[in-house]
């Protein structure tokens, strides 16, 4: 009687070789936002015309969220997480004036805009999770309102007096809470994200694995770089119609590609 032949074991399966590009996280230094904003200020010097045009959009959405407070405070922070939803996509044009001068191309203002053409389903992906993100935040701010003011939305005046009337406290730690949540969720997502598409091409996925990896890595230096945007807009605002941002947009705008440029390292160019 003959023994049946055995059948072969299969082999475990070896998936192939990834071709997605291979990166490097960069330790950085709190000397490195010095360098990101120099950086930042040479690019915008370089080409005050095409940084005037973005400074004055930044701008109007400034005068936008105040005549937004004035009117209907309870939605100021919907409007302000929208312009932190717009902001960084406008500021991809002021990314690749950044990215043409550093491969010694001349930039110019019809590129700027329309440079993210090409990476329109990476950047549809990042839209939708931070318009998620906007959506999520106006309604937790509205929660908190109305769990403060339960007889009903104040006016102007009554946000500015609750908010530095000492009685209200609990209310002024809520809403600050609720908003840093948001605010540092949105920045950890979008960090590097927005210009590694632009610069690579990536998914959106990874983009924002990679903006994860960065913060998560460098988290005291880049908590840093989030207080610094937070402080030059800050005190854009406080200036006579906010006029300041016609500077600091700019300059934060180029000064963000050179920080994701430093924190992000590539083996070759692509």
């Amino acid at each position: 009687m003959h023994e049946s032949a055995q059948e072969p074991v299969p082999l475990p399966y070896i998936p192939p070789p990834s071709d997605a590009p291979h990166k490097e996280i960069a330790a950085l230094r709190v000397g490195n936002l010095r360098d990101w904003l120099l950086a930042g200020w040479r690019d915008m010097v370089a080409h005050p015309g095409i940084s005037s045009f973005y400074g004055v959009s930044f701008w109007a959405m400034a005068l936008v969220l105040a005549a937004v407070f004035r009117s209907k405070p309870e939605y100021t922070m919907s409007i302000a997480s929208g312009c932190l939803l717009l902001g960084p996509f406008l500021a991809m044009g002021l990314y690749e004036v950044s990215r043409r001068r550093e491969q010694g191309l001349i930039p110019d203002l019809p590129s700027s805009l329309t440079c993210w053409d090409s990476h329109v389903r990476s950047m549809g992906m990042l839209v939708l999770v931070l318009i998620v993100l906007e959506l999520l935040w106006g309604r937790a701010s509205l929660v908190v309102f109305a769990v403060f003011f339960n007889t009903g939305m104040p006016s102007t005046s009554g946000v500015i007096q609750a908010v530095f009337n000492p009685e209200n406290w609990e209310f002024v730690v809520a809403y600050a809470v609720v908003g840093g949540a948001f605010a540092a969720l949105v920045f950890t997502l979008s960090v590097v994200s927005i210009p590694m598409i632009l610069d690579r091409d990536t998914d959106a996925v990874t983009a924002a694995i990679t903006s994860l990896e960065v913060v998560f890595h460098n988290t005291g230096v880049m908590v840093l770089w989030g207080i610094t945007i937070s402080f030059f807009v800050a005190v854009a605002l406080i200036t006579p119609a906010s006029a300041g941002l016609l500077l600091v947009g700019p300059l934060l705008g180029h000064a963000s590609w050179h920080a994701y440029r430093g924190a992000v390292r590539w083996p070759h160019p692509v």
